[in-house]
């Protein structure tokens, strides 16, 4: 990176020269060129004057020379914050704890991920029994020297012979997938190439596997080209990919992506349909069994969620929002399959069903009531049989199985509770403690509550803060509001050492649960979608100005966060309200509105914002879209944007475009930097040590940004 940053100084190109210095701050940005470049949509002219910072850094080495630029400036104002040193130290602390994930029961044996701390990578595990001693399975630190290369995907043989894993590199969504000989460690000459969002949905005889994977793109168009022709193949152990069956395709959908799930008793291959990031499914199932039989379409059209859930021989139980936007679960006879005929197990409820699994011949309903867990147990029937009982208010995730088990495991955690892991006896109901993570702080000193509060149109929001005890509510308080509001996603209580470190440093962590996400069910998820997508910054908005007349904190003093579409969302409160806020941290945000859907996956997007393509859409579109609503002559609060050189689902020249614009129309000594990780993506996969850099990099910066005093 330095050696990038040295270069780019020394070019003499229109691209990085000297900007104007902003004398408050010693600030003197990279002048990064303007273009005359103009679309018309609908007859209404949009400048886009950064059009150029689009192309991928790998293919254009005046975007390369601005990035270094960029991080030559960013990184110099970062390390110059004389706390930055003393956060780092504290959050490398914080972070250094043994992490586990819960244990997960295949084909005999019990699997778990463990990091020791520091590690860049979780590293897999197995076990014969949860008293035997573990040994190392997959360890992907192994696979690179500065942590890049992450698992992304597991998939075992139910026969327990072969784990079948994918490897995902720099960050990027591409994966590649290897297979494994779980007894000996052996990897197998197993290559297959060019799949994203899949899974290895292996055959009841241990054979082979169904996953899904898309043409390869062209040279330079890897992390940039729309993704069209996802196909479903069948891959048999031992062979090239070359050689792989394709099990299902429909080429006169070229935007269709299909996701497989093999019964457990192996009957059936059950193939999801999808078509954006709606979750409006079709259902296809293939009878394993009958080799010629032609597959049978049960679900025919786009227009509900079906989350195949498990089997009963042909009967099928699905989580769906037929006649339910809360959801239920129902049961489907593959010999009348008819809608006429379907069963309802678990009717809907007042609370949301977030997920279903089967576990020792019951169903374990996981619901949100009032965005806080509540785990209910079912018979096969739909007889309520138990509640899970949980400490309090949090976060619970986990309760995965086999119908022939006898026990499952989840993990319970808080804002101020480390995760704790627990088994469960499906026979008695009873919850014992497996395992408790161990952090160096005192949960004791913190509190975690829910208030709500009225949005612009009258709307009632939650929200979580949380803090350390003995706040005084004077308005004084350093205040780090984050939010998400998109694509049916629900945030809950969870634990994350970076928060606890914000708040150990007397901040306050503050979390809303914003119409578009999935707290309250398809209603809820739709009205922050589309031509109501404003109705999510009205939601940050209001959450803020609550903060503020109740005394948390006060506009100087607040911050907003968030990433992806909570990047978006960010961007667009701060270029709505940049009064409101004293700092902002907008991360791999979607900030160019009317051009995402032309980028890899962004395409499948339009489920959730609308298109520049549709004319009544684009009018909304443009009222919000950050990149195109910055004006000059405002005073923008200090910005820190972060992205990636490798994300290939939110592609950096999203927050490049963005950056410069904001550098360029900035009328006060407010900071605005920009952030860029080389050999990284959207998150995924992130190794520690990236991680702790850049939270320490963003504390940092709202320690300044704020005038914090850090204990």
């Amino acid at each position: 990176m330095l050696r990038l940053c040295c270069v780019a100084m020394i070019l003499a190109c229109l691209t990085v020269s000297a900007g104007p210095a902003l004398a408050a701050e010693g600030i003197e940005y990279p002048k990064t060129r303007r273009v005359d470049h103009v679309d018309t949509y609908f007859g209404v002219k949009v400048a886009d004057p950064y059009r150029w910072l689009e192309q991928d850094v790998r293919s254009s080495q005046e975007v390369r020379d601005w990035v270094a630029a960029e991080n030559k400036v960013t990184f110099r104002y970062l390390q110059s914050i004389p706390e930055r040193p003393r956060i780092l130290r504290r959050l490398t602390e914080l972070w250094n704890y043994p992490q586990y994930s819960s244990p997960l029961k295949e084909g005999g044996r019990y699997y778990f991920f463990k990091n020791n701390g520091l590690q860049n990578q979780a590293v897999l595990y197995t076990q014969d029994s949860l008293s035997a001693k573990p040994r190392v399975l997959v360890d992907p630190n192994q696979w690179s020297k500065d942590g890049t290369i992450a698992l992304a995907g597991l998939g075992f043989s139910d026969d327990g012979r072969y784990v079948a894993y994918g490897r995902s590199e720099a960050g990027s969504d591409w994966c590649t997938w290897h297979v494994m000989e779980i007894e000996s460690g052996r990897l197998l000459p197993d290559e297959l190439k060019w799949t994203k969002f899949t899974h290895a949905a292996w055959t009841k005889d241990g054979l082979g596997f169904f996953y899904s994977r898309y043409e390869e793109p062209k040279k330079g168009a890897e992390f940039q080209a729309l993704n069209f022709n996802n196909k479903l193949y069948h891959h048999r152990v031992g062979t090239p990919q070359v050689d792989d069956v394709l099990v299902y395709f429909r080429p006169e959908h070229p935007d269709w992506w299909y996701e497989p799930t093999v019964t457990e008793d192996g009957r059936y291959l059950v193939i999801i349909t999808g078509l954006g990031t709606d979750e409006k499914y079709r259902v296809t199932i293939k009878d394993l069994a009958e080799p010629y039989a032609m597959p049978l379409e049960l679900i025919d059209r786009f227009e509900n969620e079906f989350t195949f859930v498990g089997n009963d021989g042909p009967v099928l139980f699905f989580k769906t929002d037929v006649d339910a936007p809360r959801r239920r679960l129902v049961a489907i006879d593959l010999r009348k399959p008819q809608r006429q005929n379907w069963r309802e197990i678990i009717p809907q409820a007042e609370e949301t069903l977030i997920d279903v699994d089967f576990v020792c011949s019951q169903f374990i309903a996981s619901y949100l009531k009032d965005v806080k867990p509540q785990v209910k147990i079912y018979t096969m029937e739909g007889r309520f049989v138990r509640e899970v009982e949980f400490p309090g208010i949090g976060m619970a995730t986990g309760f995965e199985g086999k119908r022939t088990d006898t026990e499952t495991f989840y993990t319970f955690s808080s804002f101020a509770t480390p995760p704790c892991i627990y088994r469960y006896d499906m026979l008695t109901g009873k919850s014992e403690l497996f395992r408790r993570s161990e952090v160096k702080f005192n949960p004791d000193d913190y509190e975690v509550k829910q208030v709500f509060y009225r949005s612009k149109d009258g709307t009632r929001i939650p929200m979580f803060v949380s803090y350390k005890k003995g706040l005084r509510l004077d308005g004084s308080n350093p205040t780090l509001l984050y939010g998400y509001g998109g694509f049916n996603i629900s945030l809950t209580a969870s634990f994350a050492i970076s928060r606890v470190a914000w708040m150990e440093m007397g901040g306050v962590y503050a979390q809303p649960n914003l119409r578009g996400g999935g707290e309250y069910g398809e209603a809820w998820h739709r009205s922050g979608t589309k031509l109501q997508k404003q109705n999510v910054f009205d939601d940050f908005i209001a959450a803020a100005q609550w903060l503020i007349d109740n005394k948390y904190t006060r506009r100087d003093k607040l911050a907003i966060y968030g990433g992806s579409n909570g990047g978006l969302l960010v961007g667009a409160a701060m270029t709505q309200r940049p009064d409101l806020f004293g700092a902002a941290l907008p991360a791999v945000g979607v900030m160019d509105m009317l051009r995402f859907q032309k980028f890899t996956e962004g395409r499948q997007w339009v489920d959730d914002y609308g298109s520049s393509d549709n004319p009544e859409e684009f009018k909304a579109i443009l009222k919000y879209s950050p990149y195109h609503n910055i004006k000059p002559g405002t005073c923008y609060p200090a910005t820190l944007a972060t992205t990636a050189d490798t994300d290939d689902r939110v592609v950096p020249g999203h927050s490049f475009k963005f950056a410069a614009w904001l550098q360029h129309d900035q009328s006060c000594d407010n900071p605005v930097l920009i952030r860029i990780t080389v050999r990284a993506g959207h998150g995924g996969g992130k190794p520690t040590t990236m991680r702790i850099e850049e939270t320490a990099d963003q504390w940092a910066f709202l320690v300044k940004s704020l005038k914090m005093k850090v204990p």
